[in-house]
């Protein structure tokens, strides 16, 4: 089992004859995902990747392909219209990758995708992968093999980095996603954990946080009533007060977002926190004797 993408998602690329896009269009589809079509104004009537059909538009591409998902490659200063072109034609999720988008730009989006049905992930993120099914983003599919346990990471790298420690330990993964570290994203750890919570092919779920925001504080009186075991780790604890660590979202203000705040929050609600990477894989299995 997994959850939001299965090996029925049909995939649009905006930008996808960019270099980004293309290159990853050509992971994705490595990975056994349907990528119907590409979107790039101007450039319909072509292909890209191979065999994937270019569009003018997201209107044209969903009524030839059906498609009910996109991966947004588009530059930031014109993604988030991308983002709500996709929104304005009913795909049920949109993921951003593109970083740098500004925002009062993702301020707009955010109200207006919380006015539907579509799910937006990112911006300024991996992605998210079913393992063996479809990879919607840019996390490598080879660091990762199917299996029962659940993740979700503000940190791209990090994501990789555990992913394939639990994949080496024998640990697969059921649904991994990536959800961005900007001020303002689509889809929050408290948006995910129900849907893994629910999931009869996940077993436990590990969860990445990192210093900044209030994310992973929302999210621990939700874990509290969790039955699964949510096996956690917030990167940037040695940071000095005041740093910023590589996410805009990533900084610490007025005392609020430290690393000590999270682990107490979330050590409070249950979760089991790991105090380096390393030790993830090994809390896991403890986690499911």
């Amino acid at each position: 089992m997994s959850i939001i993408i299965d090996s029925n998602t049909r995939v649009l690329v905006t930008g996808i004859t960019g270099r980004a896009g293309e290159f990853h269009t050509l992971e994705m589809l490595a990975d056994g995902t349907q990528v119907v079509a590409g979107v790039t104004p101007g450039k319909g009537g072509t292909t890209a990747a191979g065999r994937v059909p270019v569009f003018d538009t997201v209107e044209q591409a969903v009524k030839a392909t059906g498609a009910n998902a996109a991966c947004i490659f588009v530059p930031a200063p014109f993604a988030a219209d991308s983002i709500l072109e996709c929104v304005a034609n009913g795909l049920e999720l949109v993921v951003a990758i593109t970083d740098g988008i500004p925002i009062s730009d993702m301020v707009k989006v955010y109200q207006r995708v919380g006015e539907t049905h579509t799910r937006l992930i990112g911006p300024n993120c991996p992605g998210l992968i079913t393992p063996g099914q479809s990879n919607v983003g840019i996390i490598p599919g080879n660091v990762l093999k199917a299996g029962r346990i659940g993740m979700i990471s503000r940190s791209g790298t990090l994501t990789y980095e555990i992913a394939a420690a639990l994949s080496e330990a024998g640990l697969g993964e059921s649904t991994c996603i990536g959800i961005g570290g900007d001020p303002v994203i689509g889809t929050t750890f408290l948006d995910i954990l129900p849907l893994f919570e629910a999931d009869p092919g996940t077993d436990a779920v590990v969860m990445v946080g990192e210093i900044g925001g209030s994310d992973e504080e929302n999210a621990a009186e939700y874990i509290s009533t969790m039955k699964k075991p949510v096996i956690g780790f917030i990167s940037g604890r040695t940071a000095p007060p005041g740093k910023r660590m590589g996410h805009a979202g990533a900084i610490v203000s007025g005392g609020k977002g430290t690393a000590q705040g999270k682990v107490d929050a979330l050590t409070a609600a249950g979760a089991i926190i790991a105090d380096t990477t390393q030790e993830i894989p090994g809390l896991v299995k403890k986690a499911l004797q």
